[in-house]
């Protein structure tokens, strides 16, 4: 096997691995939604978000947290459509970048994201908990850019 046939290899795992990789945390994290302590646990979260704490003055907590979750199980669906509609899963890795972009934010929205200790800001609790995502926007981006190649293939098939 050459070296460029190894490369595509590789790429094409890491693809795979990651839009399913997504596909499952998305899935699971947005059932999780649905609970009542999940529910209660992103409150906080969520609250001090200058681009979310609206919603509850308009939903309930739980109101709020379902919304959420169905939100990331629509974008979890909308990316394991891939072999069959590589838009959807488009939009859906878009919808993917939308979700850890606002999850980022919440480590410089939420009071405790970073702490000082032995002299400077590092991450606290949720610091720790919020900063994976940025590893999840990464494959994000990477598959939102993979399947608009695939919708491009598509359409510059030749007649």
């Amino acid at each position: 096997m050459g070296e460029r046939a190894i490369h595509a290899r590789l790429e094409s795992i890491g693809v795979g691995v990651s839009r399913y990789g997504l596909v499952v945390v998305l899935m699971l994290i947005g059932l999780l939604k649905f609970t009542p302590p999940e529910a209660a646990g992103i409150q906080p979260l969520v609250l001090h978000s200058p681009l979310m704490s609206w919603m509850y003055a308009v939903l309930s907590i739980q109101a709020v947290s379902n919304v959420i979750g169905f939100i990331e199980i629509a974008t979890a669906l909308l990316i394991a459509a891939r072999p069959f509609s590589p838009k959807a899963s488009f939009v859906g890795s878009l919808g993917a970048v939308v979700t850890f972009l606002l999850t980022i934010s919440f480590l410089f929205s939420t009071p405790g994201a970073f702490q000082l200790g032995h002299g400077i800001s590092i991450l606290g609790d949720t610091g720790q908990f919020l900063i994976k995502d940025l590893v999840l926007l990464g494959a994000s981006c990477w598959i939102a850019a993979e399947a608009l190649r695939a919708i491009g293939r598509r359409i510059d098939l030749p007649v």
